[in-house]
């Protein structure tokens, strides 16, 4: 029997025929001041492998044929390297979708980023590419100036699914990318969408991530909150997750 579903793996390089052209890839905004991390420069790119119902990304995520213009890694680079200078921040970032969809253009950024040196680059991802190809993390490791955030979709394969409409297991892929940044010491940390997960099933996310990965990643645990933009809002209520709460077991 199939599991329900859809395959993030798969829906990312369907994703990837529209936002990549070489080297270049599509954002639709580039750049901005933002005070997360205390303060950061983000490029927000298009596309994304996941449904997520709590998303705020919302035509670039839906629509990535009708929004945004390709940009080289180097234009990405001076954009944020401007912006960040201009506010004096220490953290650049890609954020807005998956930014692991387009993997060279990834690569080179980061290559510019190391070259310069000033800034550290917060790699912001649900990890599933980095869990599904363990090269990924490898190569990601050559990097100095990066951190790794994978934002969990849920504590669990059955709140993944419910959240995300992807198929359960490609939960374990976001634990695997965990393991591989882990293996090759790529500095990272990982995130949850806390509003949806009871005190249990965080509890039992935490033993998890001890158990399959290392203290380390229960240790760092990020929770993340809600967000409810009007177009959320919308999203939740049609994936009947409203009210916004933890998900029953």
């Amino acid at each position: 029997m199939s599991e329900p579903g859809y395959d993030p793996v798969k829906l990312a390089k369907d994703i990837e025929h529209i936002v990549v052209r070489g080297l270049a890839r599509k954002y639709y905004r580039v750049a901005r001041a933002t005070r997360f991390y205390g303060g950061s420069a983000a490029a927000d790119c298009v596309g994304c492998n996941l449904r997520c119902a709590f998303c705020w990304s919302g035509v670039p995520r839906d629509k990535p044929n009708e929004v945004g213009r390709f940009y080289e890694p180097e234009e990405v680079y001076e954009a944020l390297a401007r912006t960040a200078e201009k506010h004096h921040f220490r953290y650049v970032r890609v954020s807005g979708n998956e930014p692991t969809i387009g993997w060279q253009h990834l690569i080179r950024l980061l290559e510019l980023f190391e070259q310069d040196g000033r800034f550290i680059f917060i790699l912001e991802t649900n990890g599933i590419l980095i869990g599904a190809d363990r090269s990924k993390a490898r190569e990601l490791a050559k990097f100095t100036i990066l951190h790794v955030r994978v934002s969990l979709k849920g504590c669990n394969e059955k709140q993944f699914h419910r959240l995300t409409g992807a198929k359960p297991s490609a939960f374990k892929l976001q634990i695997q990318a965990l393991k591989n940044l882990s293996d090759y010491n790529v500095p990272h940390h990982p995130a949850v969408m806390a509003t949806f997960c009871s005190r249990e099933s965080l509890l039992q996310l935490a033993t998890r991530l001890a158990s399959e990965v290392g203290p380390w990643e229960t240790a760092n645990l990020e929770l993340e909150t809600l967000i409810l933009y009007p177009h959320v809002e919308r999203r939740l209520k049609e994936a009947r997750l409203w009210p916004p709460g933890p998900i029953s077991e």
